[in-house]
């Protein structure tokens, strides 16, 4: 049956990937991939052959409708990213709106996603949150981290680990030096580590010690407790 399929990719450890990824990315008729390069090593590593195309931020306005197209020609379509779940601060959302405009069927798989990880492994309260992925870099920024100072839930933000140890000390500005964080990096690769505690203690770690890989920073929420 001709449809989308969103599925997830392992953001480290090629042993998260599921069966059921592997069997629809064997199933399809095409395969988009973010980069295909990198997408090629865990292609061959689960032994997938099927044709795959580049799908990415600088190009999705242009395939969007193309795609789209194939897909009400009678193709099935896999999009996937470099690693983790397409949509989630991955080229995605544009694609899936197109086809469900067009009344194609869009199925998503679970799997991984670096956030809830790192959000479990916190220590913070994870029953509620909210996910902000990458904070604007420059227009916008601040107005943003005021607005964030009086967000009750846990907050969960993407970073590069250039700009880290900048941004705790934007954040122990905004929220309180003594607001208590994780920093999350490569999760689930095997330098996999988390540092909790104050951003005023993590702003000071992580500028004498500064990282590398993925990095995912999760923040308490305000309380006036």
């Amino acid at each position: 049956m001709s449809k989308l399929y969103i599925v997830p990719t392992p953001v480290g450890n090629l042993g998260d990937m599921t069966p059921r990824a592997v069997e629809v990315l064997n199933s399809v008729d095409l395969i988009l991939a973010e980069d295909t390069r990198t997408s090629g090593v865990l292609l061959k590593k689960f032994g997938i052959t099927t044709h795959a195309e580049s799908h990415h931020k600088w190009n999705e306005h242009e395939t969007a409708a193309r795609v789209k197209d194939k897909i009400l020609a009678g193709l099935s379509v896999a999009l996937i990213s470099d690693a983790g779940t397409p949509g989630i601060s991955d080229p995605g959302f544009l694609l899936a709106r197109t086809c469900i405009e067009a009344g194609i069927e869009v199925e998503t798989l679970p799997g991984p996603t670096a956030l809830i990880p790192a959000l479990v492994n916190s220590g913070l309260p994870c029953d509620r949150f909210c996910f902000e992925g990458f904070l604007p870099i420059k227009k916008g920024r601040q107005t943003r981290l005021g607005e964030l100072a009086v967000e009750r839930r846990t907050m969960v933000f993407y970073e590069s680990p250039l700009r880290l140890a900048k941004t705790l000390g934007q954040f122990a500005e905004a929220f309180g030096a003594q607001r208590q964080a994780s920093v999350s990096r490569e999760i689930s690769k095997i330098h996999d580590t988390t540092v909790r505690g104050t951003l005023e203690y993590l702003c000071k770690y992580f500028t004498d010690h500064p990282p590398k890989g993925e990095i995912v920073i999760v923040v308490a929420g305000f309380s006036d407790k």
